[in-house]
């Protein structure tokens, strides 16, 4: 098996509740979420964290069997684990308003405003996730592939046009 299923997703996340980090799922599975069930294979989780627990976030993959693969800090840093899977840890730094600001790597910020922090329910569990709006602006500025366009479209079909906010700048 490869890949990250959700029985594993739920594992990560149960170990960085346990070691008291703040998480939103984004990328696939935070679509997935979003929309409350699977739509397609994802390679990855990729986690927006709380900036102030990431050695904690850390701790707890390497416990899971988890190394780190691609060290990007303070952007983002990834770790392959057990069976295939792949986690992309975000690192956010939070101001005293709830918005969120992680490091862009060609300088700058992406932005995370307060508002996108949101959960939904999968497989009858709540799970924390970024906004379709928040996933939305993410999906820009690169080369998309065949699953980004994929994520895409249901994105879109969550959020009505003109509701979109920016995020990196």
């Amino acid at each position: 098996m490869s890949g990250m299923e959700l029985d594993q997703v739920l594992v990560v996340l149960r170990a960085l509740d346990m070691a008291g980090v703040r998480h939103w799922l984004g990328g696939g599975w935070g679509v997935d979420v979003l929309l409350g069930r699977k739509t397609r294979e994802h390679r990855d989780l990729d986690l927006a964290v709380d900036a102030t627990a990431e050695t904690r976030a850390i701790t707890a993959l390497t416990v899971l069997g988890y190394a780190m693969a691609t060290d990007e800090r303070p952007t983002r840093v990834e770790f392959a684990g057990p069976a295939g899977c792949w986690v992309d840890l975000h690192p956010v730094a939070f101001d005293e308003h709830g918005n969120g600001r992680q490091v862009h790597p060609n300088g700058g910020w992406f932005e995370y405003p307060a508002e996108s922090f949101t959960s939904a329910v999968i497989d009858g569990r709540w799970i924390a996730c970024l906004s379709a709006a928040q996933q939305l602006v993410f999906h820009t500025g690169y080369e998309l592939r065949p699953v980004d366009r994929h994520d895409i479209a249901l994105l879109r079909e969550l959020v009505p046009a003109g509701t979109r906010s920016p995020g990196a700048h």
